[in-house]
């Protein structure tokens, strides 16, 4: 199976997935005749599943990540191929490529349902344009005066959600949360001037992590 360019959409020489073998990121082998390679893949596999639960901007778990390996350089004495001595400098590999392949944000996203009176519309609309929501769909409910409404939410923004919709409501809007998707946050990370930034912030204070990001320079090795 191709995609629109041509190349394959399942990878012949896909090693894993992360984290805990099933999640949604991939490490991929795309090298070319490589010595001892395979006596390092456990290694490898060890330090993307570990990556992979904690990205390098937040110690977040990561998602949609592929990584190719394109190249590997090994020692040709065995005892410098351990996993002592390859998981370490993969693990910096793989944060180095997250820091420097434009890295987002994604938040997990409900589904609101909402049975509401035709009246209390204005009110359901401004309360989710204050909470970043939006209203995909309405539908009237056959042989009642009722809508059926439904609309996406960040679970951010859920707090006090219910609350505040019955307040604009006069209590008439019945919500009902399920999670549905993780959404891609708009902004860099990465801009110290962004709303996204400040968010990073929160995140590490919150874990005790120190209140900037690593330098590129701590996370590439020099030969």
């Amino acid at each position: 199976m191709k995609n629109t360019d041509g190349k394959d959409l399942f990878p012949k020489k896909l090693w894993a997935f992360a984290p805990e073998q099933n999640g949604p990121n991939m490490l991929v082998d795309q090298t070319q005749t490589v010595q001892y390679l395979n006596e390092v893949k456990d290694s490898m596999d060890n330090a993307f599943q570990n990556a992979a639960s904690e990205g390098v901007l937040a110690n977040e778990q990561m998602r949609g990540v592929r990584i190719n390996i394109l190249d590997v350089e090994l020692h040709p004495d065995a005892i410098h191929r351990g996993g002592g001595q390859v998981l370490p400098p993969c693990r910096r590999v793989f944060y180095a490529s997250q820091y420097t392949a434009a890295p987002k944000f994604q938040e997990p996203v409900f589904l609101v349902d909402i049975a509401t009176p035709n009246d209390v519309m204005n009110g359901i609309y401004q309360c989710f344009s204050q909470r970043r929501g939006v209203v995909f769909e309405e539908e009237s409910v056959a042989g009642t005066p009722l809508l059926q409404l439904k609309a996406y939410l960040p679970v951010a923004e859920s707090f006090g959600f219910t609350g505040h919709l019955r307040s604009m409501t006069s209590g008439q809007a019945f919500p009902q949360c399920v999670f549905d998707h993780w959404e891609t946050m708009s902004g860099d990370p990465l801009d110290v001037k962004g709303k996204t930034y400040e968010i990073l912030m929160n995140i590490r204070k919150r874990k005790g992590m120190k209140q900037e990001l690593p330098q590129l320079s701590e996370l590439v090795d020099r030969l």
